[in-house]
């Protein structure tokens, strides 16, 4: 029986909550760093981590805001939010769910937005990006991490195929060019940009996700077969670890 995408993607993480939230590259991080001292600056009102997986976010947003809204599709992610929350002694955090194309909030309901690791599972990008214009107030800041897929098509076609294999829920990693167009068409300023490359350790990256066997072969098969110039780029291993594109966009809503 075929399945929503919405379905598919809280089939995939909704089982994996637990491991999103004690996972070290989604725990960690110079961006979470850089994150937490720009909320701080900032210090909100009224907070959103959108798509807030294992909740990283919105425990750096709760540090400095009054009051934080951590929205997810799956009910699970958010049961462990919840849970988290509570161990860390956060009571200023609140949990929605809701696909991140048609939130439930009113126009300008909050005055700062983190999204972090979430719009490469949107099924319609252009859409949640809209979505998450509609729900901040004018002016007010908002941080949209990911990874992206560089600009050359034989990068690019590499690692949406890995992504895919290692988990079904992938929809695209974005280039730098969508983003930014995704985020001006929807209403952001972007004001600034930083790059780098996070290792991906390739026994806990398919671990996490429990990736099936085949596709993991599969995984394995294309890094094997990949040119020396995807080799290259993405650092790639003997045992499949390897190099993946991150970015951080700081964005007003404009």
């Amino acid at each position: 029986m075929s399945r929503a995408h919405e379905a598919v993607v809280d089939d995939q993480f909704g089982p994996r909550a637990k491991a999103y939230v004690e996972s070290a590259v989604h725990s960690a991080g110079r961006d979470l760093e850089a994150l937490d001292a720009l909320v701080a600056a900032a210090r909100p009102r009224h907070a959103l981590d959108l798509g807030c997986g294992g909740g990283h976010v919105a425990y750096r947003l709760a540090k400095h805001a009054e009051r934080v809204t951590a929205s997810d599709l799956s009910a699970e992610m958010l049961a462990a939010v919840r849970a988290t929350a509570k161990d860390k002694g956060l009571v200023n955090i609140e949990t929605q769910q809701a696909p991140a194309e048609k939130l439930p909030f009113a126009d300008g309901t909050f005055d700062f937005l983190g999204c972090r690791y979430s719009a490469h599972h949107w099924r319609r990008f252009p859409v949640g990006i809209r979505e998450a214009r509609r729900v901040l107030k004018a002016g007010a800041p908002a941080v949209f991490i990911d990874a992206y897929a560089p600009g050359e098509p034989l990068f690019d076609t590499h690692i949406q195929a890995v992504e895919l294999l290692r988990d079904t829920s992938h929809v695209r990693d974005y280039t730098l060019s969508e983003w930014s167009a995704a985020l001006e068409a929807a209403g952001f300023a972007v004001r600034a940009l930083t790059t780098w490359q996070l290792r991906m350790d390739y026994p806990v990256w398919i671990a996490r996700m429990r990736t099936p066997d085949d596709n993991a072969r599969a995984i394995r098969a294309l890094q094997t077969a990949a040119s020396a110039e995807v080799r290259e780029h993405f650092a790639i291993e003997q045992d499949g670890s390897f190099m993946l594109d991150i970015m951080m966009m700081e964005t007003v809503a404009a």
